[in-house]
């Protein structure tokens, strides 16, 4: 189509091959035409505006009134916006030159992008943006995780007790990569809107944020149910904590819970956040695997932000770690409870902030110019966990679980928990906070239970089955 569209510019003979496509046009085949056009007729029309004028102003065309309905109706079908081929172009968009490509055995295909050539670079902010390969300094070094690093050596580990990603036993990707997961076709094709997949839905209504700033403003959350420990009341340059690993019962595909660490800061309404932890997030990911995922928002997530690299906005530096990856093992009831070391920690000399996982793999970072307050602090911290929901809050709810799908127990340990959770502030020592407050949306759902009596370090307890006798 592409070709008989500019010869006919040209005015250059209409080649035989072509002499089809043409009648079907004259027939008034519209629908076909919109399917079969290829991205470079799409690109002429939207990116060379000054052809389609000479060419509505009767320059150099041969076909007449024929071509000028095809022109209207192909580059009136793009500018009017079909959805199919924005989500073809965000396609384009998300998958990036491989050097090398793994199939996983769990179905996922992981392609070995160079470090120059990953998506973050599509930022505006971040064209001109030099990568910091790794952090300027070892954020363990003080004293209190040096002691906790020491006891956590001293206790016998078993091998099976460390948490990997599934892809790694297929291959690996080399030096200078950095391993992407590949965004299916038909996940995309699924999404509600192409500009927001990856993105959370905005967590408070517009009637919301009109209401005044209370210490009980996490109560107006949409479509949201929180279990979690918070601490406030510092300039937070850091926070870690030890999850354990479930895989809840997620009922639709547009829900999914997570359980993470974050950081925020500013209004309720207009949050700054980054977050890390585990996800089951069939909306994102296509399935109900155990996710490995980062995340992050400017704006509480209403125009920024995204899971993962599924939008430019954080940098990867590890060839080690496929963010959105599956990761095993999966703690169960009566077996032995697998878990992820989640740090996120500001680098004072860059300001990036930085994620490591298990105390030693630095995956990435997200740079300062992403954020406006929180390129230099946070306010708040929490661990716990989140379930999205459209039917959160009234009957009937949803039978999507968190953590481990059973409300806390610090007995027997089978619900979901947080342990070895650490802050650093102003003092610019790694501790436990002096203050902290549990808290959870709907206790008869999820729950939350805060253990720091008897315990040399506090541990928080959490999760629920949603949907049970007392939450119908």
């Amino acid at each position: 189509m592409l070709s008989v569209h500019l010869l006919a510019l040209q005015g250059a003979a209409v080649p035989p091959k072509h002499h089809a496509a043409l009648a079907a046009f004259g027939k008034g085949a519209q629908t076909d035409a919109r399917v079969e056009l290829p991205n470079k007729l799409f690109q002429f029309c939207v990116e060379q505006p000054e052809l389609r004028r000479e060419f509505f102003m009767g320059k150099r065309f041969l076909l007449g009134m024929l071509v000028v309905t095809l022109t209207v109706i192909v580059c009136g079908a793009v500018e009017g916006g079909s959805l199919s081929k924005q989500k073809s172009l965000r396609m384009n968009s998300l998958r990036k030159q491989a050097i090398k490509s793994i199939r996983s055995e769990d179905g996922d295909i992981i392609d070995c992008v160079s470090i120059y050539d990953q998506p973050a670079f599509d930022h505006p902010a971040l064209w001109n943006h030099t990568i910091q390969l790794a952090p300027t300094y070892d954020p363990t070094i003080d004293e209190h995780s040096k002691k906790a690093t020491a006891e956590r050596e001293g206790k016998e580990e078993k091998n099976s007790m460390v948490v990997k990603q599934t892809w790694r036993k297929s291959g690996s990707c080399p030096e200078g990569t950095i391993p992407i997961r590949r965004i299916r076709k038909h996940v995309l094709l699924k999404a509600e809107s192409v500009e927001r997949y990856g993105r959370k839905k905005p967590m408070f209504s517009q009637e919301n944020a009109q209401l005044p700033i209370t210490r009980s403003s996490h109560t107006l959350l949409t479509n949201r149910s929180k279990a979690f420990l918070l601490t406030a009341g510092n300039n937070y340059n850091a926070a870690k904590g030890d999850i354990k690993v479930c895989n809840p019962r997620v009922e639709f595909d547009d829900e999914y819970s997570t359980s993470q660490v974050a950081l925020l800061t500013g209004p309720y309404y207009n949050f700054e956040a980054i977050e890390s932890g585990w996800a089951v997030n069939p909306g994102v990911y296509g399935d109900r695997q155990t996710r490995l995922f980062v995340y992050w928002t400017a704006d509480a997530s209403q125009k920024t932000g995204c899971f993962d690299l599924t939008c430019p906005g954080f940098v990867q530096t590890s060839n080690e770690i496929a963010l959105g990856s599956a990761i095993y093992p999966i703690s169960t009831p009566n077996g032995l409870p697998y878990e992820i070391i989640m740090f996120l920690f500001r680098d004072f000399k860059t300001d990036n902030w930085w994620v490591q996982y298990g105390e030693s793999i630095n995956i990435g970072y997200w740079p300062p110019e992403l954020f406006g307050a929180l390129s230099h602090t946070a306010e708040t911290v929490q661990w716990g966990g989140e379930v999205y929901s459209t039917k959160i809050g009234r009957p009937p709810h949803t039978r999507t679980a968190m953590g481990s799908g059973r409300f806390p127990d610090f007995i027997s340990g089978t619900s979901g928990w947080v342990k070895r959770m650490r802050v650093r502030d102003n003092s610019m020592v790694l501790m436990f906070p002096g203050w902290v407050e549990h808290y959870s949306d709907e206790y008869d759902c999820y729950d939350v239970d805060f253990i720091r009596d008897y315990l040399d370090d506090p541990e928080l307890y959490y999760g629920g089955p949603g949907k049970n006798p007392r939450c119908p």
